[in-house]
């Protein structure tokens, strides 16, 4: 397999790809020249001759998504993105590849430069983010239609992020839901960091993908006609399509192509002076001659026509003012109205309910409100509470549903659903137990790192859950939640903290949340309406003491009840104490000193009570303060028997609270 014998143009513009990364990972001593020297051929086909976009405006909403999943050969991307003529991707910044402060990072990170659609280098979380891409796709164009919305997703992936089982999980999803504008092409190098692929896995690539519904083809990766024929051919497929393009990794390095030495380190000035010269490229770094980097700029405007008509069709739509809006991420108008009546009628007749019932009371105002949201759950509807009364399915019949059946997958689910948010024009929720927050912890962290806004609804939030048992009673992960830098957890204690905490969620743009829910009910703790959203203080006095209180209580969610009922008795006893909701720890922390401050308070007896672990309290009650709540892990039995047992309990409080004050 050799570089087809294509137009002198086509060649050398391949070349320039090959040469700027590696001369770049060279000058950078760091980075992987393996995979843009193999894949240049057909990134220069994609680019030059398929893919909808118009590098003058990066932000089209109807260009193509183009997903680099196998994130460590960002040089391929960033090479593109020069050539192309991307106004924030200079040479400059090639020059200064992975170095601080330049938008050429290690890994391709979403908002460094215009044309990165999302942050990849996990493996296989940029095919899964594609995925949601198409989704969401799919349901605007089922939504406003041919004329805003027409386009295709594109992915680059290679052998790792094939490994990877979240790469199963959304495959899997995009096949059963016929996602026809989703193309992923195989970097099919056959080499890992080990080496040769064969040392790990042995799997027939394109028979899995068949198997999962998908239209799969191989073609010469080294030439471009091949890989442009197949990529046109997979716009008339009624599936989604994997295109396997075999390469030769570090194509052009005279001793080191097709060997893992090209994967990961740079090549050396010798291999490099021997690549030039096999290339026919006699350059210096950094240097693309005029001719070359003309026909490049060329195919970066090569859309411009297109995004004119597109502009056209908008300024006439008569949804142009809806599109906009969506797409902008702003919320409805009347979002606000509609919560602050909810929120009333909540006060006049507070319901004794489990917050996952309340998180679904609340969907019911605000998935009317707000036309965006699009929901799921990973296989457990009924218990995550995630599915309003007026939703439909989203399925490969009717992408205008507003619902997805995930299945279990929720992992695929979580990196899908920071697809949609990265795509943009919907608004992903998505829920589980909060215990297999493990499963989707690396996508939760993307969320976080990509500041995006995605809302992850965890129900069965502790050992409430009761006689599943401690396989599925989370302990540790509240604590582990809410070390994730960029990342709102809230846990509510009753129906209008709930509420609260989803106005939170939806109007974070740029910061993921989860929502920790319980499955047992809880009675009403905010009695009155306020207008303020009082959640959104991170933490706030609920019960304050009648006398100068010598306790101070903090708690979140299920927990707030036994402290309002610890106080109670307290007072009685003469202790006078004060009770402090914390539905969020990393809010309260956002919050001005004097107000955390004064929140705090002085008292010498300090309680922190939450169905969990102790990681993250010290910070209200200091090493010596007292928590009641989870040393190890649960049992299997009924919620109320599992609180006695472990000793949250209200009587365990006060005892507590005597013996400290003796």
């Amino acid at each position: 397999m050799n570089q087809e014998n294509v137009s002198d143009t086509s060649r050398v513009m391949a070349n320039a790809i090959r040469a700027l990364s590696m001369d770049a990972v060279q000058k950078a001593n760091s980075g992987h020249p393996g995979l843009p020297m193999g894949a240049a051929d057909l990134a220069t086909a994609l680019f030059t001759q398929v893919l909808k976009f118009d590098a003058a405006d990066p932000h089209w909403p109807d260009r193509d998504r183009f997903v680099l999943s196998a994130g460590h050969g960002s040089m391929l991307l960033y090479s593109l993105l020069y050539l192309l003529g991307y106004e924030d991707m200079t040479l400059d910044q090639i020059r200064n590849f992975r170095q601080l402060g330049s938008n050429t990072a290690g890994h391709p990170e979403y908002g460094h430069a215009s044309g990165i659609e999302t942050t990849t280098g996990p493996l296989g979380q940029g095919l899964a983010n594609a995925v949601g891409m198409a989704i969401a796709e799919r349901h605007l164009n089922a939504r406003f239609g041919d004329d805003l919305v027409n386009h295709r997703t594109y992915v680059l992936a290679g052998d790792g992020c094939l490994m990877e089982g979240i790469s199963q999980e959304a495959v899997a999803l995009a096949g059963h839901l016929k996602l026809n504008r989703l193309i992923v092409l195989f970097d099919d190098n056959g080499i890992s960091i080990d080496g040769k692929v064969s040392l790990a896995d042995s799997t027939d690539q394109l028979a899995r993908f068949a198997a999962s519904g998908w239209a799969v083809t191989r073609v010469d990766g080294l030439s471009q006609s091949e890989v442009a024929a197949a990529l046109t051919a997979a716009h008339a497929s009624d599936r989604p399509s994997l295109i396997a393009c075999k390469t030769i990794i570090g194509f052009g390095a005279p001793t080191k192509q097709g060997t893992a030495a090209t994967h990961g380190s740079p090549l050396g000035p010798d291999e490099i002076a021997g690549a030039r010269k096999a290339l026919d490229w006699p350059y210096p770094p950094f240097e693309i001659p005029a001719a070359i980097l003309k026909a490049w700029r060329a195919a970066g405007n090569r859309g411009k026509s297109e995004r004119a008509a597109w502009q056209s069709r908008l300024a006439k739509h008569p949804r142009r003012a809806e599109f906009e809006r969506a797409m902008s991420g702003r919320l409805p108008d009347g979002f606000a109205g509609a919560m602050a009546a909810y929120k009333q009628a909540l006060a006049a007749n507070p319901p004794a309910i489990a917050t996952r019932n309340a998180s679904q009371n609340a969907l019911d105002v605000i998935n009317v409100a707000v036309p965006d949201t699009l929901g799921g759950s990973a296989d457990l509807t009924g218990s995550n509470n995630t599915k309003s009364k007026d939703m439909k399915p989203l399925t490969a019949g009717d992408y205008g549903g507003r619902y997805i059946h995930y299945g279990i997958r929720e992992h695929g689910m979580a990196a899908a659903m920071n697809g949609m948010a990265l795509h943009g024009g919907v608004i992903p929720y998505g829920g589980t137990f909060l215990c297999f927050t493990d499963y989707c912890r690396p996508s939760i962290r993307l969320a976080a790192l990509m500041g995006i806004r995605v809302i992850f609804v965890m129900t069965h939030d502790s050992i409430g859950l009761g006689e599943d048992g401690p396989t599925h009673q989370p302990v540790e992960h509240m604590a582990a939640l809410r070390v994730i830098p960029n990342l709102h957890v809230m846990r509510p204690c009753d129906a209008v903290e709930t509420a609260e905490c989803w106005e939170i969620a939806l109007a974070a743009e740029k910061t993921p949340s989860v929502l920790a829910l319980t499955r047992q009910k809880l009675k009403p703790a905010r009695l009155t309406y306020s207008a303020k959203n009082l959640s959104a203080l991170g933490a706030y006095e609920l019960a304050p003491s009648a006398k100068k209180s010598k306790v101070v209580i903090f708690a979140s969610g299920s927990e707030v009840e036994i402290a309002i009922d610890a106080k109670a008795k307290l007072d009685a006893a003469g202790i006078p104490a004060r009770v402090v909701s914390v539905p969020s720890i990393d809010l309260f922390e956002k919050q001005g000193k004097a107000y955390k401050e004064k929140l705090l308070g002085a008292e010498k007896i300090r309680v922190a009570i939450e169905a969990g672990v102790r990681t993250t309290w010290d910070r209200f009650i200091g090493r010596d303060g007292i928590f009641i709540g989870m040393t190890g892990f649960g049992a299997s039995a009924p919620a109320e028997k599992l609180y006695a047992h472990f000793g949250i309990t209200a009587a365990a409080v006060v005892k507590a609270v005597k013996k400290k004050g003796k």
